[in-house]
């Protein structure tokens, strides 16, 4: 069993570290929802699209991942009862696209896809 035997506490280096974390607290919270939604396979993807092409109904969704309309609409409700994808009516045709509070946390996340090599195949 591993036990910590610090000798000397460094508390200004723990009290800054608190505060650190403390100020951010809303962010942790804010980046925790998105990633616990994202971390759906299905739903990162219609993420990575609605990013990509600013907005898409649910029909493009359904043939893009050749999925159910019914199946990409519940994914959609996820999405959007969180606030990361908002709506837009055209005619009797809702288009989604990432909720504007949402893109930065989005982009930063769907980004690594365009980094060289990828993300790596755990």
């Amino acid at each position: 069993m591993n036990t910590c035997i610090r000798v000397f506490a460094d508390s200004d280096q723990i009290n800054r570290c608190r505060e650190d974390l403390k100020s951010k607290e809303e962010g942790f919270l804010e980046l925790a929802d998105v990633l616990n939604l994202a971390g759906n396979a299905v739903r990162l993807k219609i993420l990575y699209l609605l990013k990509q092409e600013n907005e898409l109904c649910p029909c493009d969704l359904s043939d893009i991942l050749g999925m159910t309309v019914p199946a990409v609409s519940q994914h959609l409700k996820k999405l959007k009862d969180a606030g990361i994808v908002t709506t837009k009516k055209s005619g009797q045709t809702i288009f989604y696209s990432v909720e504007a509070q949402s893109q930065r946390i989005i982009s930063s996340v769907l980004d690594l896809f365009n980094l060289p090599n990828s993300i790596p195949a755990l």
